[in-house]
């Protein structure tokens, strides 16, 4: 319930305040979005299968984010940067979708 009350109120806040992202990390940020997202599903697979531990959650947030904005950065250093990033895009979402399909068999026992 803490989490949802800092998500709403984060995106309350958000939406008041209007933050500006800078030029420089527009192309990395869709990227750490697709990471996060991908460390949020993982949690919550590991929280419905009781093996939840929150510094594990964080480490894989954190590291998830960094690792695929690093990634996306050395893509863009080589000249290839489009190509890596939809590979992490890709890699990622599979990721995602493998969790959520766990997440649906754990609800429903199937």
């Amino acid at each position: 319930m803490i989490a949802f009350v800092g998500l709403l109120l984060g995106v309350i806040v958000g939406i008041f305040i209007n933050p500006t992202v800078p030029g420089w990390i527009l192309p990395y940020l869709p990227i750490a979005v697709v990471a996060a997202l991908d460390a949020v599903f993982g949690g919550i697979r590991a929280n419905l299968e009781k093996v939840f531990d929150d510094q594990v959650f964080i480490i894989s947030f954190l590291s998830n984010i960094v690792l695929a904005a690093l990634i996306v950065f050395l893509g863009d250093q080589l000249g290839v940067g489009s190509q890596l990033s939809t590979g992490v895009v890709v890699v990622l979402a599979m990721r995602i979708f493998a969790n959520a399909a766990a997440i649906r068999r754990l609800i429903f026992k199937m």
